[in-house]
């Protein structure tokens, strides 16, 4: 899912999700709302739809957590 959204510039509907993996609403509603929980995703509603979209931080978050699992060696 987060590939997925990392790859558009758009948001992506919970419908969307449903179409292209083998699971059911509640279980990508599920997993989308973990991701929404960690602040990884944001939410916006229209009607009776989901839309989502990485975080405006997303990238930047995730570059910190790369280092601090696998500090960058400095330039020799």
């Amino acid at each position: 899912m987060i590939a997925t959204l990392a790859r558009t510039k758009h948001e992506i509907c919970v419908c969307d999700f449903t179409d292209a993996f083998p699971l059911r609403q509640p279980a990508v509603s599920h997993h989308l709302s973990v991701l929404r929980e960690a602040g990884i995703v944001k939410a916006e509603r229209r009607g009776t739809w989901v839309y989502y979209r990485l975080a405006d931080d997303f990238f930047h978050r995730l570059d910190a957590a790369v280092d601090a699992i696998v500090p960058r060696r400095a330039a020799a």
